[in-house]
């Protein structure tokens, strides 16, 4: 099915409080999001979409002390050997969002089951689903890259910053434990009553001393875009690019109150309507 009519046929089963799709005259958040998919379709996009090529990228803007390093890279599960990695590691896809397998000592990991997982993962094409198109050219690989933790804080806590236009205006903290939760905060770190369905973080967060420097990197790593969504983890101290996300929730979050979802929407220059 054409890209256009299949979003409109899964807006309806996805969004279907929303009405139809409107791609002639969008409004919304999730409106501009589609609208993206479809008409801006920078080649460049599928490198920032691949997990191991976007390190290079990143690295170039914001230094590669800012970047969590490759150790190694795998066309198949079977290809992964053990005796060559560290005891710590994180191993995921390439292409893809739940891939990810944190091995804090080798020696417990069924190497078995990791790699027919990861082959399972492999198969899976990301671009199908919301029809991201970023990913569907993404050569797909696995890759193993260096394990890092903080004392900080006891979950993973992870920075993700909405920019337009390379411009971050609003963000959200995740925190992944055995479920995964988020905060919403304006740049000034201060709360903002926005949701895309899931509970708060029911433990302090401060900010952070390095949020300006998280800002200004969000600005640059955004530039030329006309939304993408930027996250970082701060680990130690160190501020690390995480990943980037070009359509939040794949473009069909739930967003609540709905007057964010066209605040948001209003957010969003769209290339033909650039002045």
């Amino acid at each position: 099915m054409p890209d256009k009519m299949y979003l409109q046929c899964y807006w309806r089963e996805r969004l279907p409080e929303c009405g139809e799709l409107n791609l002639e005259n969008p409004q919304t958040f999730n409106e501009k999001l589609n609208w993206l998919k479809l008409y801006d379709q920078n080649p460049i996009y599928s490198t920032l979409a691949d997990k191991i090529k976007v390190k290079e990228y990143v690295a170039k803007i914001i230094g590669e002390n800012h970047v969590i390093p490759t150790i190694k890279t795998y066309k198949t599960g079977e290809e992964i050997d053990l005796d060559v990695l560290p005891n710590q590691f994180v191993i995921k896809c390439n292409h893809d969002s739940g891939s990810f397998i944190v091995c804090k000592d080798k020696k417990q990991l069924d190497i078995k089951k990791v790699s027919s997982f990861l082959n399972e993962k492999l198969s899976y094409d990301y671009y199908t689903k919301n029809r991201e198109w970023p990913y569907k050219n993404i050569e797909r690989r696995i890759l193993a890259e260096k394990f890092v933790e903080d004392d900080t804080f006891e979950d993973l806590v992870n920075y993700k910053f909405l920019c337009f236009n390379g411009e971050p205006k609003l963000m959200y903290i995740t925190v992944k434990t055995d479920d995964i939760w988020e905060n919403f905060y304006d740049m000034d770190f201060k709360p903002v009553d926005i949701s895309y369905g899931r509970r708060k973080y029911d433990k302090p967060i401060e900010k952070p001393s390095q949020f300006e420097t998280l800002k200004e990197f969000a600005r640059k790593l955004s530039k030329d875009i006309p939304f993408i969504r930027v996250d970082f983890y701060i680990i130690k101290g160190n501020v690390y690019f995480s990943e980037y996300t070009f359509y939040d929730w794949g473009g069909f979050a739930k967003v609540a109150p709905e007057e964010w979802n066209k605040q948001l929407g209003d957010w969003i220059v769209l290339p033909s309507k650039k002045k």
